[in-house]
């Protein structure tokens, strides 16, 4: 074995690896979820970034420095500011030292992140902050766990009008705002959004006897928008009231037919634009009637969403949110 000479000063150059050792940072952002312009950002930031090169020079990811990295995104993930999440990621691979004060592992409930990327949220809750830095990084594992969480922790209701809503509503900003960049963060938010609803809206124990008639969930013709219904489907199925989803832009044929077959005891109609609100529909389907002579009954209707402001029909029920559409429709059910 060769001896070093005591004299000899240790080289600051980054070890060298065999040249098929070690990752990219192409190949690490791959298997992390996150774009390789976030990690060369983060090396460049936080001094977070590959510590070895082959013997071509190229920069390689050692297990040590993807072992730091990973802990950086899980801490991001949750919420923690990018810079304090070096940090404590650095401070992980050094070992404890107890001669420093211990870094926090969540931020002030108002910090705002500074990050590359990062979406304008304002005052909102931390859950929104670390949802929005993953659907960001593209972290598909990331926003099923902390979208689950939150539906787990605050209830659908909750979890949708103050997490999810708010990071839906920031990255359609900077959509509109970018020339049609984040369009894929959009779109993978929403997948995950409707992904948690759906799996969420698993019955809970029938509060209503299943004569007693369902609540029918449906967006007006052409209406794409039905993630707000998804919402009031999984809280509904949360309540142990029967509910049916028919989803996005439902004929006027078939949300009819559907309305002969089930009977339902409500209808929500929902619209995002005034341009799909239709008051024609909504006095036909509030028109219906079925049952013996005597004793016909119709549906009542709800309105849904910002479509509607305009062209409003008289005496019918507009809820001002989930919680409320929630509370009319229980109400609704157990009547009687």
């Amino acid at each position: 074995m060769t001896s070093v000479n005591a004299t000899e000063q240790p080289s600051s150059e980054p070890p060298a690896v065999p040249g098929g050792a070690g990752l990219t940072t192409g190949v690490l952002a791959r298997r992390l979820g996150v774009s390789p312009m976030t990690l060369r950002s983060w090396d460049r930031r936080y001094g977070i970034g590959p510590t070895a090169r082959t013997e071509g020079g190229h920069r390689r990811w050692t297990a040590a420095d993807v072992a730091t990295i990973e802990e950086m995104c899980r801490l991001t993930a949750t919420g923690v500011p990018p810079a304090d999440a070096a940090r404590a990621a650095r401070t992980a691979a050094a070992g404890p030292d107890p001669t420093e004060a211990a870094v926090p592992t969540s931020p002030p409930p108002k910090a705002r992140s500074r990050a590359a990327g990062a979406l304008p949220l304002g005052d909102v809750r931390q859950e929104c902050r670390g949802l929005a830095r993953a659907a960001v990084r593209l972290d598909a594992p990331a926003l099923e766990k902390q979208l689950t969480a939150a539906v787990e922790r605050y209830g659908v209701v909750v979890a949708w009008q103050e997490v999810m809503v708010p990071t839906l509503h920031a990255v359609g900003r900077r959509w509109a705002s970018s020339e049609d960049q984040y369009v894929e963060v959009e779109h993978l938010l929403a997948w995950h959004v409707s992904t948690v609803l759906r799996r969420s809206a698993a019955p809970a124990v029938p509060v209503v006897p299943p004569a007693a008639g369902c609540v029918l969930l449906a967006c007006v013709p052409g209406e794409q928008h039905s993630l707000p219904l998804e919402a009031l489907h999984a809280a509904l199925g949360r309540e142990g009231l029967p509910v049916r989803m028919l989803g996005a832009a439902v004929p006027v044929e078939a949300l009819d037919a559907a309305v002969r077959r089930l009977g339902p005891v409500a209808v929500v109609l929902w619209a995002q634009e005034s341009a799909r609100a239709a008051p024609a529909l909504v006095r036909h389907i509030a028109g219906q009637r079925w049952g013996m002579k005597g004793t016909r009954r119709g549906p009542a209707v709800l309105l849904g969403g910002p479509g509607w402001s305009r062209s409003q029909p008289a005496g019918l029920l507009k809820p001002a949110g989930l919680a409320q559409a929630v509370e009319a429709l229980r109400a609704l059910c157990t009547a009687g």
